[in-house]
């Protein structure tokens, strides 16, 4: 395997795929990962999520190393160019062996001929490191993201914005969740102890863990059995801000890939839970997060929009709807994010969303509780939908979370915290 694949050049064709061709690198990125050992599989995503996070400074540099930017059929060595400069500047890959093995990717790639090109524009990187500081650049450059979402940041934060997009470039602490219907946080934290792993605790849930260290989840004990679940801190909070109850009816809208369905359930165990999401195959990952936790629920394929299609005269005392965002709060785990959305994708997600919400609220008892969330940190799909939505529905009223407003409870990405997320709690009348 080591003499036919070249994770190198394997890197440079999935930003391709990502920058050229509008790929999700979540989808991408696991397909090229299946025949390789866990050492390459890791050192695959190292490279290509390098390269994404960084995009704009190595495309800076590389215009500044060279006569004219690689086009078309050759656009690939441009990228490859991007996975020799990250591991240059920010791995701990000695550079000989990164600049032989990214000339030897031109060979994979059948671009035999640019073996020079790429030889002669990464040593004369290393000769000219101290050049490139991105002092005197555009903020798109030196903050690493398009521009249009650097001023839709400095709008809408414009005290904050530098530290949401330093939080955004940052690598993404990893949070577990443990599952209380086996263990107390407590007593997990102490067998991952023993397993020779620590982590720390938080106020903000009662079953959150985050690591020192990520860990591959096989390490992690008990996890096979259902005792712990990888899950943001500031995705938690939904389902403990939902606050469900043994024996509620409760939908679910936007599922997949479970990580709420699943707390719901390890929340209220005998609540009856309706997991809804568009798309089959993202559904097939909430049967196995159910499986692998011994719970039980309904799952349905279908559109949030038209809950009449896929259901029968029911009614909810409570639903929890993860609206399609722009996720803009979970760059730091999803780079690829800044470069695949479009300024204007926002007022398309905020009618969708409008959409889903009107569905949703048509099915719920009077009296319940809705819970809106996204993992967006702009207030056209947060606040102003939620402000839109009270003024237009009389039996609506929103109850204050701790720290909120009227209008929602907004985080922002933090480096040590969770990722950017927005809740609001909504109670019919």
């Amino acid at each position: 395997m080591k003499n036919t694949i070249n994770l190198r050049g394997i890197a440079a064709q999935l930003v391709e795929q990502v920058i050229d061709k509008g790929q999700s690198l979540s989808t991408v990125l696991p397909q090229a990962q299946r025949q390789l050992t866990d050492k390459d599989r890791a050192l695959l995503q190292e490279l290509s999520f390098g390269v994404i996070r960084y995009l704009p400074q190595l495309d800076h540099i590389i215009l500044q190393l060279m006569d004219k930017p690689m086009k078309g059929k050759q656009r690939v060595i441009h990228y490859l160019l991007m996975v020799g400069l990250y591991q240059l500047r920010h791995t701990r890959i000695p550079p000989h062996a990164a600049l032989a093995e990214t000339v030897q990717a031109a060979v994979s790639l059948k671009r035999q001929s640019f073996k020079g090109l790429i030889n002669g524009v990464l040593r004369t990187y290393q000769r000219r490191e101290s050049d490139f500081a991105f002092e005197q650049v555009s903020d798109s450059v030196r903050y690493l993201h398009p521009s249009w979402f650097i001023n839709r940041i400095k709008a809408a934060w414009p005290d904050e914005w530098i530290s949401i997009l330093e939080a955004n470039n940052s690598r993404p602490p990893m949070w577990l969740r443990v599952n209380t219907l086996h263990h107390s946080r407590d007593n997990w934290l102490d067998l991952l102890q023993k397993a020779g792993f620590s982590a720390s605790t938080t106020p903000l849930s009662p079953q959150a863990l985050c690591l020192e260290k990520p860990v591959g989840v096989t390490l992690l004990p008990g996890f096979q059995d259902g005792w712990v679940t990888v899950q943001d801190l500031s995705a938690q909070r939904c389902s403990l801000y939902l606050a469900p109850q043994p024996g509620e009816k409760i939908l679910d809208i936007c599922a997949a890939p479970g990580g709420k369905t699943t707390h719901i359930l390890e929340l209220a165990n005998s609540a009856e839970v309706t997991a809804v999401d568009i798309d089959e195959q993202r559904l097939s990952r909430v049967a196995e997060n159910l499986e692998r936790l011994n719970l039980t629920a309904t799952l349905i394929c279908g559109d949030g929009r038209y809950p009449d299609e896929w259901l029968d005269d029911q009614y909810f005392d409570r639903i929890l709807l993860d609206a399609p965002c722009s996720a803009t709060g979970v760059i730091r785990r999803h780079p690829d994010i800044k470069w695949l959305r479009r300024d204007n994708d926002i007022s398309d997600l905020a009618t969708l969303q409008k959409e889903i919400l009107e569905a949703a609220w048509a099915r719920l008892r009077s009296g319940g509780t809705l819970l809106y969330a996204t993992c967006s940190i702009l207030p056209e799909e947060n606040s102003h939908q939620i402000a839109a939505f009270i003024a237009s529905h009389s039996d609506a009223s929103y109850e204050v979370l701790p720290g909120g407003t009227d209008n929602g409870l907004q985080v922002l990405p933090s480096e040590l915290g969770g990722d950017g997320f927005f809740y609001a709690k909504l109670i019919k009348h």
